[in-house]
């Protein structure tokens, strides 16, 4: 708390006057993220429906990475849950588990309407966070790529990754709908 009072230029007796601990500390940023990045993929769903399942994608993970390397500037307080105290430790799986299914149904629905090869979507959808969840282990504020660069290099990788490939199925494929 002390560390985190110092970056931000406050006494940590006025941090404590916010949060209790460093875990209402972390709670709340889990809350926050979760809360922004779930408002964003389901408006994504919502509003671009007609749109590829390819552009929602992308669009979903540059909404993720502008949260998490934008706003929360790369802190690692978007991955570091586990020292969440229950009850709100559940609190925070559900909307962690309600996010992942807005990403699901995306993959899903582009497996569906052929934009996406046939795919686990739920091996895609943890592949997928995966990969971004850990560019705050190597994102540096200020260096030579910002989070809408890293979002089109992702997406392009992602999307490609999943695209359809003349019919032909690898011996992996599974059916989307299996969890």
């Amino acid at each position: 708390m002390r560390e985190i009072a110092d970056a931000i230029g406050m006494a940590p007796a006025a941090l404590y006057y916010y949060f209790r601990s460093k875990e209402d500390l972390l709670y709340f940023c889990q809350d926050y993220s979760l809360d922004r990045m779930i408002a964003e993929a389901r408006a994504i769903e919502r509003e671009r429906k007609k749109l590829p399942a390819g552009e929602k994608l992308a669009a979903v993970i540059a909404a993720q990475l502008r949260c998490m390397l934008d706003e929360l500037h790369g802190s690692s307080a978007h991955l570091e849950f586990r020292a969440i105290p229950r009850p709100k430790l559940s609190r925070i799986i559900a909307k962690r588990d309600a996010y992942e299914a807005c990403l699901r149904r995306i993959l899903a629905a582009g497996v569906r309407s052929g934009d996406f090869r046939r795919v686990d979507v739920k091996l895609a959808s943890l592949a997928l966070l995966g990969a971004i969840n850990w560019t705050i282990k190597w994102y540096r504020p200020g260096g030579p790529r910002d989070a809408a660069a890293i979002a089109r290099a992702f997406s392009d990788v992602m999307i490609h990754g999943l695209g359809a490939r003349d019919g032909a199925r690898d011996p992996g494929d599974t059916d989307e709908r299996k969890p």
